[in-house]
């Protein structure tokens, strides 16, 4: 009786896709439960002048007990996740009051003024700086520091005609280039009070006024009004 008795390979690629460790420990008691049968059947039916070679499911055994194995690696694995992201969620609460510094591109304007810093690693020839609306339109280009180190720049809300833009949040990107015409990448920050923090989605996010950013882009932590 010629039984195919390989289970094992359609339980290893399923487990490494799932990212669901359940599922996967679903799909290898389902298939060990076949591998089972098959065996007690082909054990039942084999030619007793040519019994099967006890290799091959002793083999199947071992596999299976190795796919266990990473199925409970994956299971602990998720847990210490999980307790990551709670301990995430509990240290970014404890920001709300505070304020902080965030590596964001996004600022709010509001009152007149839109706040960012950028910070160039070595000083350049040419630094651009473009300001885009929520919908990605630019709205206004103005020349940017050139030195090295931290830079601050407050945008006064004025379009590229002079226009004064509505309050609303924009996003500010530098272009730098030093003398070789080497792009400089420039590190963009914004600070602001956290008023509040998201746990909505898959990570946490401190919301500082109408900008959410996520809770791992938090650079720097002060005292309210420090």
């Amino acid at each position: 009786m010629g039984l195919d008795l390989n289970p094992i390979g359609q339980i290893l690629p399923s487990a490494g896709k799932a990212n669901d460790s359940g599922l996967a420990a679903g799909n290898l008691a389902d298939n060990f439960d076949t591998f089972l049968r098959l065996l007690t059947s082909q054990l039942q039916n084999q030619d007793p002048l040519n019994p099967m070679d006890s290799q091959e499911f002793v083999t199947q055994l071992v596999q299976f007990s190795s796919v266990e194995q990473q199925i409970a690696q994956t299971r602990s694995l998720d847990a210490l996740l999980a307790l990551q992201g709670a301990n995430a969620a509990m240290s970014a609460a404890g920001y709300v009051g505070r304020d902080v510094t965030v590596s964001a591109d996004t600022a709010e304007f509001k009152d007149g003024k839109a706040r960012w810093s950028y910070e160039l690693p070595r000083s350049t020839q040419r630094t651009d700086l473009t300001i885009s609306d929520s919908a990605g339109r630019v709205v206004a280009a103005l020349p940017g520091q050139t030195g090295s180190g931290k830079h601050d720049f407050v945008w006064d809300g004025r379009d590229a005609a002079g226009n004064a833009m509505p309050a609303g949040v924009y996003s500010l990107q530098v272009t730098a280039r030093d003398s070789e015409g080497e792009e400089v990448k420039a590190a963009v920050r914004i600070s602001g009070r956290v008023t509040g923090v998201d746990l909505s989605g898959g990570e946490a996010r401190v919301e500082l006024g109408a900008i959410k950013a996520p809770f791992v882009n938090v650079i720097a932590v002060r005292e309210a009004g420090a």
